[in-house]
């Protein structure tokens, strides 16, 4: 394999920074994003530093990361991270983890590891979020490949085959790190699993071992992100309102637009990042087993199971799951004042949610949409850390 075999969807190549950079900075869209989260940018001498980077890693340190950190500022208290030892030098990991944020899951993740000047990863991409084409333009100089949706059953399945080589590849060849959610779309519930089509993407469309084998060579590292708040939750209790009114519903571009900058700009609390041991010495065990299926599902369960474990939880997590489940098991972590500031925070939420005539059925269905997407989280760490039954 070479690199060029992957022009069509790789990051761009650090030659060609410069020249992509000049196009850039001229788009109107790009000005208005940088100012939208920068307000106090000198944009000309922002452009000027920017004209001047000659690699994606310069791009990332001195765009990406002031960027994030207004981000950070405006919508989070704050970015925490545990695990960072087992970041290996010299080692290239596939980092699958759960979706929460469209835009940041995996932009936090190259901030936590350029502020520390480690090597940052490639990112998986849907191409139904490259809305203009300076925002390909953009991703791609963040290190971004493209991953091709929305085709015709013959092009998906060449495509998934070209994406799975591609990222062989960067693994085995390149030394490159990669991010990839466990799943395409966010779970809109935060029940957070993997899917096997991925799976089957990575280790049957490629490589030239068994299953296992080419599942191992691409050293996957499963990562837990945990936002104490989704700015998200009441667009995502919409679309659950709207999807029980009409089974048929989809989401608009403009969804797909508001949901974005909602995850971008809204409030998020506390941000935390586990990063979780290679899953190779667990997945070794499976090697007897010659069911393809009994193999992907163990895969499967050992990603889960390191990503559930490694959320960290909130007062509001162990709230909501006690207001779902009515119990009183979590009533240690919380006080009356926490409830009181919950029910505000949802309902405040839900008063957000533009449906016309919704039924106060509709607003206790919506409001128990958002008790799970809280209480999910715990309810599988619980069970991937063996605390699942109540004492």
């Amino acid at each position: 394999m070479t690199k060029e075999e992957f022009k069509d969807i790789a990051p761009f190549d650090d030659n060609e920074v410069q020249q992509v950079m000049s196009t850039l900075v001229k788009e109107p869209g790009f000005e208005h994003a940088v100012r939208y989260v920068m307000p106090d940018v000198d944009y000309d001498k922002f452009c000027t530093r920017l004209l001047q980077l000659r690699t994606k890693y310069e791009f990332q340190k001195a765009a990406a990361v002031p960027f994030l950190d207004g981000v950070l500022a405006r919508s989070t208290d704050g970015i925490t991270v545990s695990g960072l030892d087992k970041v290996e030098a010299g080692k290239a990991f596939t980092y699958i983890s759960n979706h929460r944020d469209i835009v940041l899951d995996a932009a936090f993740l190259n901030y936590l590891l350029a502020t520390r000047d480690l090597p940052t990863t490639e990112i998986a991409i849907g191409d139904n979020l490259l809305v203009f084409d300076w925002i390909e333009r953009l991703v791609r100089l963040n290190k971004s490949f493209i991953v091709r949706r929305g085709l015709k059953m013959t092009q998906a399945l060449e495509a998934s085959k070209h994406l799975s080589a591609y990222i062989r590849y960067t693994i085995t060849e390149k030394r490159q790190s990669i991010w990839i959610a466990q799943r395409e779309g966010r779970a809109k519930d935060s029940n957070d699993v993997t899917q096997e089509s991925l799976l089957k993407m990575l280790g049957q469309l490629s490589g030239d071992g068994s299953l296992l084998e080419n599942i191992m060579a691409l050293n996957i590292a499963p990562l837990s992100i945990t936002y104490e708040y989704d700015p998200n939750d009441y667009l995502k209790a919409r679309e659950f309102l709207l999807r029980r009114r009409d089974p048929e519903f989809h989401k608009s571009q403009r969804d797909d637009l508001l949901s974005m900058e909602t995850g971008l700009l809204g409030y998020k609390g506390r941000v935390h990042y586990t990063f979780n041991d290679c899953i190779n010495s667990e997945i070794e065990r499976l090697s007897g087993i010659t069911d393809r299926a009994e193999v992907l599902h163990g895969v499967r369960e050992a990603i889960d199971r390191a990503i559930h474990a490694g959320y960290e939880m909130f007062k509001i997590n162990y709230i909501a799951y006690d207001q779902l489940n009515d119990t009183d098991r979590f009533a240690d972590q919380y006080d009356f004042d926490d409830i009181v500031d919950f029910d505000e925070y949802i309902s405040a939420q839900l008063d957000k949610v533009e449906v016309d005539g919704i039924t106060g059925e509709e607003e206790i269905f919506m409001r128990e949409m958002m008790l799970q997407m809280y209480a999910n989280p715990l309810a599988n760490k619980l069970i991937a850390t063996g605390e699942d039954s109540e004492e």
